[in-house]
């Protein structure tokens, strides 16, 4: 006979989907409690599926976090849309986010009728970043999103900032998830490779006070990360900052190299709890010419 404890519980994948920066990463980090994907305030940030784990005594919720879903201008703004859409067909539940702080618009209604191509997933909307609005703003949010479909399974205002009614999203996203036991072990909080998370940190870094297009032309790769010889206590990180123009490559760098010195303190602030040592970080910043648009540049970058 099973064990009832096991033949009640439930796990599952749920995606969050919806225009760029509408918060999901911020609210699969809020969820899962821990840093698993980085944020930042430039649209398109995310690029690759990352899974966040979160146990509850009922289950186990694995939030695939995603790009956000955008009209593409290069092969990696369409590679970028062709993962979503994959990661919406494995799926046991969709949650759409829009944010409280901006009336429901084109995009948002583009991507709520999209999820007519998922019937296998059950939907959930949220109105995010609600901390941030008033609650005229929240009311009148909700009321548009629960117009745009009408077999959602919940609509949840919640504050990915203050914590308020996450508990309440984690409950409904795991009752709709099917009867089984947990899909990963109860201690890990996702499964993205330790170079993947340096590289991401790292970008997160690089990202912070850059504009115009440079924040979608930088991408990271890790060369190598070891313990120092003789020194178990210091881990040496090595990591190029690819960018796509001469012209980025003098803005990454800033006069008489302050911007990359600041990039790489950003970073070394937040790698080490992470590798649980201090860190030695050396970053090298080199081109890669229109990158995001060259098919065997983006193989190189793991795209």
């Amino acid at each position: 006979m099973p064990d009832q404890s096991q033949a009640e519980s439930r796990s599952g994948f749920v995606t969050f989907v919806g225009r760029p920066n509408v918060g999901k990463s911020t609210l699969m980090n809020a969820l899962v409690g821990e840093k698993v994907a980085i944020t930042s305030e430039k649209p398109q940030t995310t690029r690759r599926a990352i899974r966040g784990i979160l146990n509850r005594p009922g289950g186990q919720l694995i939030v695939v976090d995603t790009p956000g879903i955008h009209k593409p201008r290069t092969l990696l703004g369409q590679r970028l849309n062709d993962l979503v859409e994959s990661v919406l067909g494995d799926v046991d539940a969709i949650a759409f986010c829009v944010p409280a702080v901006e009336k429901v618009g084109p995009g948002d209604r583009r991507i709520a009728a999209s999820l007519d191509g998922y019937p296998g997933a059950r939907k959930v909307a949220i109105v995010t970043k609600t901390d941030a609005a008033s609650h005229e703003e929240i009311m009148e949010r909700l009321l548009e999103v629960d117009a745009l479909r009408e077999d959602w399974a919940a609509v949840i205002p919640l504050s990915s900032v203050t914590g308020e009614r996450l508990e309440v999203l984690s409950d409904e996203l795991l009752a709709l998830m099917p009867a089984g036991p947990p899909l990963y072990p109860d201690d890990i909080v996702t499964d993205e490779s330790v170079e993947d998370r340096v590289a991401e940190i790292i970008r997160e870094a690089a990202l912070e006070g850059v504009r115009d297009e440079l924040p979608h032309s930088i991408a990271v790769t890790v060369a190598d990360i070891a313990p120092r010889e003789g020194n178990p206590a210091l881990t040496d990180v090595y990591a190029d900052l690819v960018v796509e123009r001469d012209s980025q490559k003098a803005i990454i760098i800033g006069h008489r190299g302050t911007r990359l010195k600041d990039v790489g303190s950003r970073a070394r602030t937040a790698l080490e709890p992470l590798l649980g040592t201090r860190v030695f970080l050396s970053l090298h910043v080199r081109v890669a010419k229109e990158w995001q648009r060259d098919p065997k540049q983006l193989r190189r970058l793991g795209f």
